[in-house]
């Protein structure tokens, strides 16, 4: 309560007592108009206001099954009845209000959750997936609201900051800003195969109302920025082109990468994470080897983009308070994270190029390959492949078709750049001297065989497809990073 010595009393026979004074002195201030012999189940003091108080009362064990919420601001003086929306057979348990937001109040029913926005003028279901069961006690806790139900568990409702922020707003499209959050490391995988309920979602929760739902092949665009305005990580509201090998581990559980666009308030978590590198067709455990560098604690902005209209709004991470780590630990780890992220964005590059012309080479040895008058063709082709074959098997392992392969097969250069990637990020520590080390070994052989790549790209590609255009047959095309086609490739 705001006054310390300020108590308000509840009994089981109807009435309903305050005293000013710590229990020295009490006084009836009983509403008029409630139900004789009902029980008084709770009386909120307001942590607003000193004299607001709103009082549950029960007569469902007189046969009546009607709502009764009474509120006063002049300390029991006068009372409102305050049941507007909530229906017979809802008997009310308990009301709440939001310690942050004045006049947003809570019901705990004998059916469910209701919710007022205007000091209880109006009430509205607040059930989701709760189940229709008897509400005897709620809780608002930080940004949290626990509910205590009659035989079927306890549940919360967690970050309720966008119904603190619903306000009047009345567009088609509203960015909620998110909430201060905690920077965490949180596990990607954990025993589901036991009766457990699901942990609450991992990173910045982001929520937004969109009014209606938006065409199949209608994009909505959520971006986090970083406090400079450059982009960190982008999501979208379409299917990304699903990685071609299925997860092998059941209690593994990849980010969400795609954002939902239902009618109403979406919500979606950024898991701290910068985009990772390019995933190669076919990579085992992709949605979980690929990770971005973990975001340094600071001020980020969030981005929502639908039907050409933007909506920006701040988002503030802060570093995990039980952790060890100074601000200049967490840069040095982020800026190892960075390198190595490079370093893997430039192999996957090299090697899809590779694969992605081996695919084309194939293709015309399939069309051509019977035909004499392309044997020069077919021979450069064959060079072709045989020469940049070494550069993608010295890069990673291609024999590695599942996770335990790699018990098998010596790990290359791709396997241990994300070893180490993990080994970095294992927690808020700054880097060691071996993990700088084992970087600048691994960086060496990746930049001379990208080079070579590019050489073979810039030679023995651009003649081959000399010699292809001489015969008016189509070229073999390498996309580079900007989707152009590459120099000194010859064109059809």
């Amino acid at each position: 309560p705001k006054q310390k010595v300020l108590i308000w009393a509840g009994t089981d026979d109807g009435l309903i007592q305050l005293t000013r004074d710590g229990g020295q002195h009490w006084s009836n201030v009983t509403p008029k108009g409630i139900p004789e012999w009902s029980m008084v189940s709770l009386i909120e003091a307001s942590p607003h206001d000193a004299c607001t108080a709103y009082a549950a009362v029960d007569a469902h064990k007189l046969d009546n099954l009607k709502p009764y919420i009474y509120a006063t601001s002049d300390c029991g003086k006068s009372w409102s009845l305050l049941t507007n929306g909530i229906p017979e057979g809802s008997y009310v348990h308990v009301v709440r209000e939001d310690p942050v937001q004045k006049g947003m109040l809570f019901a705990g029913t004998e059916t469910g959750v209701f919710i007022s926005f205007n000091n209880g003028a109006n009430w509205q279901p607040l059930q989701l997936n709760l189940p229709q069961t008897p509400v005897h006690d709620l809780l608002v806790k930080n940004n949290d609201l626990a509910v205590a139900t009659h035989g079927r568990a306890f549940w919360i409702l967690d970050n309720i900051t966008p119904l603190r922020q619903l306000g009047n707003n009345n567009s088609d499209l509203v960015l909620y800003k998110p909430d201060v959050t905690y920077r965490l490391l949180w596990p990607d995988d954990y025993e589901r195969r036991q009766p457990v309920a699901p942990n609450p979602p991992n990173g910045a929760l982001i929520s937004y109302f969109i009014k209606t739902k938006p065409a199949d092949k209608e994009e909505v665009k959520l971006d986090i920025l970083d406090a400079q305005g450059k982009l960190v990580r982008s999501y979208s509201s379409l299917d990304k082109k699903k990685n071609d090998t299925p997860p092998e581990w059941p209690d593994q559980q990849p980010p969400a990468e795609k954002i939902p666009v239902d009618a109403g308030i979406n919500r979606f978590a950024w898991d701290f994470r910068y985009e990772g590198p390019k995933e190669l067709p076919g990579e085992v455990g992709a949605e979980f080897r690929n990770k971005g560098p973990f975001a340094l604690p600071g001020m980020y902005q969030v981005r929502l983009t639908a039907n050409g209209k933007s909506q920006t709004v701040p988002l503030e991470l802060k570093i995990d308070p039980r952790s060890p780590a100074s601000m200049a630990d967490l840069q040095k780890q982020f800026e190892l994270e960075m390198k190595i992220l490079d370093a893997l964005s430039q192999l996957h590059t090299t090697v899809d190029g590779i694969r992605g012309v081996r695919t084309q080479l194939h293709g015309l040895h399939s069309r051509l390959g019977e035909d004499a008058r392309y044997k020069a063709i077919m021979d450069a082709s064959d060079a072709l492949d045989k020469k940049m074959t070494p550069v993608e098997e010295q890069l990673l392992q291609v024999k590695i078709k599942s996770s335990e392969a790699s018990l098998n097969y010596p790990v290359l250069t791709d396997e241990q750049l994300h070893g180490l990637f993990f080994s970095v990020g294992a927690g808020d520590f700054a880097p060691n001297q071996q993990q700088y080390a084992a970087f600048e070994d691994l960086n060496g052989k990746v930049v001379p065989l990208v080079a070579q790549w590019k050489q073979i790209a810039s030679s023995d590609l651009a003649s081959l497809n000399q010699m292809i255009g001489k015969q008016d047959v189509p070229a073999i095309y390498l996309a580079n990073t900007s989707g152009e086609q590459a120099a000194g490739q010859g064109q059809h």
